[in-house]
C-alpha cells in the first residue's frame, strides 16, 4: 500500500508537507520521500523507514528544504517521489497503486523509443517511473495522466508537481481516495482526509474516479471530469484507513462500529467480554459490545513506543514475531474468561492462531473469533493490501483445496463465498479447527457493504468474490 500528500502555498510549504506526509505513515512500511519546488528548482529527500519512523528520518531535511510547493509519500515498495526531465518540462511524481501489466507496457515503451528504465533491487521496474514514461507519451501532463490510467491494468492514483502547480489524479475506478483541503493561501491533496486538519486546512472535496485537477495556492481547476463508474476498495474502511479518515462521506471509525454492530446482530454467543485485536479490530469490538451488551475490555495492550507499524519487516516470519511482541497481555482480563476477539480479517491465519494459543496459555477458558470481513479467497490485484505472493498463502484457499482434493473451479469457489451454503460452513469449521478457536464466525459480505453506507455497485469486493 502507500499514501501521499501534496501542497501548494503562497508561503513556504515544507512544514505542512512534512507533517501531512507523516500522517500517512500507517499506510506504508518501507520507504518515504519528499520533493519541494523553490527558487533553486526541485529538491528531493528519500529514506528507508523500515527501522525508524518517518519523522526521525526527515527532521534534518526539513531544516534545509524550502519551497512553495511539494509532494511527499509513504510507500511499501519503490523509492519515490521521482524527478523527471521530459519534453513536457521538469516534474516530480508520486503514485499509489499497482500495475499488473508492467512487462507489456515496458516492451511497448521500448518499441516506441524509450531508451531504458532503472531497475530496482528486486529486478523489477519502478511503477512510478513507468507511469511517468506513459505520461510523457502525450502532449500535456493532463492528457498523459488520462492515457496512463487507460492503459494500466490495475490502479494508479498520482500527484505530479511542476513549477506552475500540482496535478492530482484519482485512479480510473476510484479504488483509492484523493481528497482536497484548503486554507487561505494554500491548497493540498492527499490520501487521508484527516492529514491536513491540524495544519489549518478545512475540507474541500473528494475527487471522483479518474478525475484530474490542477492546484495552485489560489484554488483547484478540474482538467478532466470524474468518470461514472467507481469501485472503491472496501478494505479501506475495514483495515487500511486511519480512524479519523473519511471516504465517500463515511468515517472509518463509524463504519467499523457499524460493522461490529452487524456482527453482534447475527450472533448469540455467551461470553464475559468483547475485545478487538489492536488497532483496527478495536472499533469493530466497540460496535459489537454496544449491540450485544457484553462488556468491552482490552486484554491486550499494544506497546507502541518501540513497535509502530513502520517497524514491521518484510520477512513474514519476523512480522509474525513482532506482531506477537507488540501485544502485552493483561492477566486479570484473560484468566478464566470467555473471550470474544474481533479482528479486521484473517489472511494467512498465522498471527491470529498464535494469538488464540497465547490466550489459552494465559488462562482464557474460551476464545471466540469474529472477523469484520468475509473469508478472503482471492489476492488483491489493485492495491497490494497483502504481502502474499500466492493465493495459496490465504488460509481460506488452502482449506478449500484440502476439502476439494484439488483446485476448485470458479463456480465452486463461488459456493464457498456464499455464507448460506454447506460448502461455506465446512470451510469455516475447517479453519476454526486448524487455528484452534472455540468458535469462528465471519462477517457477511452484504452486512459489511451496508456498514460503509456506499452503494454496493460502487464498492470493490474482489478479494472476497473474485468479481471485478
Amino acid at each position: 500500500m502507500g499514501g501521499f500528500f501534496g501542497v501548494v502555498s503562497k508561503a513556504d510549504c515544507v512544514f505542512d508537507l512534512f507533517f501531512g506526509t507523516d500522517y500517512h505513515s500507517h499506510l506504508g512500511t518501507k520507504r518515504a520521500g519528499m520533493v519541494v519546488y523553490g527558487e533553486d528548482g526541485f529538491e528531493r529527500a528519500i529514506h528507508n523507514i523500515e527501522n525508524s519512523p518517518f519523522r526521525t528520518k526527515f527532521e534534518r531535511d526539513v531544516e534545509r528544504m524550502s519551497g512553495n510547493a511539494g509532494i511527499g509519500c509513504i510507500s511499501d515498495t519503490e523509492p519515490q517521489p521521482l524527478i523527471v526531465r521530459s519534453h513536457l518540462g521538469n516534474f516530480a511524481i508520486t503514485t499509489v497503486g499497482r500495475i499488473n501489466n508492467v512487462d507489456a507496457l515496458v516492451r511497448e515503451a521500448f518499441d516506441q523509443g524509450a531508451i531504458h528504465f532503472l531497475e530496482m533491487s528486486g529486478g523489477s521496474i519502478n511503477p512510478t517511473e513507468l507511469t511517468a514514461a506513459l505520461i510523457n507519451r502525450k502532449g500535456s501532463i493532463a492528457e498523459g495522466i488520462r492515457y496512463a490510467q487507460s492503459v494500466i491494468d490495475g490502479s494508479m492514483s498520482m500527484l505530479v508537481l511542476t513549477s506552475e502547480g500540482l496535478y492530482a489524479a484519482r485512479d480510473r475506478l476510484g479504488r483509492t481516495p484523493v481528497i482536497l483541503g484548503k486554507k487561505d493561501g494554500a491548497r493540498c491533496a492527499c490520501f487521508e482526509s484527516f492529514s491536513y486538519l491540524n495544519l489549518g486546512y478545512e475540507n474541500d472535496r473528494e475527487l471522483g474516479p479518474g478525475e484530474v485537477v490542477f492546484l495552485t495556492a489560489d484554488g483547484a481547476e478540474t482538467l478532466l471530469p470524474p468518470l461514472p463508474e467507481m469501485k472503491i476498495c472496501t478494505f479501506l474502511w475495514v483495515y487500511f484507513g486511519y480512524p479519523s479518515s473519511c471516504y465517500e462521506g463515511m468515517n472509518v471509525e463509524e463504519m467499523r462500529c457499524r460493522c461490529g454492530d452487524m456482527l453482534a446482530r447475527r450472533d448469540d454467543i455467551q461470553a464475559d467480554t468483547v475485545a478487538g485485536v489492536p488497532d483496527s479490530g478495536t472499533a469493530h469490538a466497540v460496535g459489537y459490545a454496544n449491540r450485544s451488551g457484553i462488556p468491552f475490555s482490552r486484554p491486550f495492550v499494544k506497546y507502541t513506543p518501540t513497535w509502530p507499524r513502520s517497524f514491521m519487516p518484510s520477512n513474514q516470519k519476523k512480522r509474525n514475531l513482532i506482531a506477537h511482541m507488540k501485544l502485552i497481555p493483561v492477566d486479570s482480563l484473560i484468566r478464566n474468561k470467555r473471550l470474544i476477539m474481533i479482528d479486521d480479517s484473517i489472511v494467512r491465519g498465522t498471527q491470529l492462531g498464535e494469538t488464540a494459543e497465547f490466550l489459552y496459555n494465559s488462562g482464557a477458558s474460551e476464545v471466540h473469533i469474529r472477523t469484520a470481513c468475509p473469508p478472503i479467497l482471492y489476492g488483491c490485484k489493485y492495491l497490494n493490501f497483502s504481502r502474499s505472493t500466492s493465493e495459496y498463502d490465504l488460509i481460506a484457499r488452502r482449506v478449500i483445496v484440502r476439502l476439494e482434493g484439488g483446485e476448485p473451479s470458479k463456480e465452486k469457489l463461488a459456493r464457498y463465498a456464499d455464507p448460506d451454503t454447506p460448502e461455506y460452513a465446512a470451510m469455516v469449521e475447517e479453519i476454526r479447527k486448524e487455528l484452534k478457536f472455540t468458535t469462528l464466525k465471519y462477517q457477511r459480505l452484504d452486512d459489511m457493504m451496508a456498514a460503509t453506507g456506499v452503494s454496493p455497485c460502487r464498492l470493490c469486493t474482489y478479494c472476497w468474490t473474485g468479481k471485478e
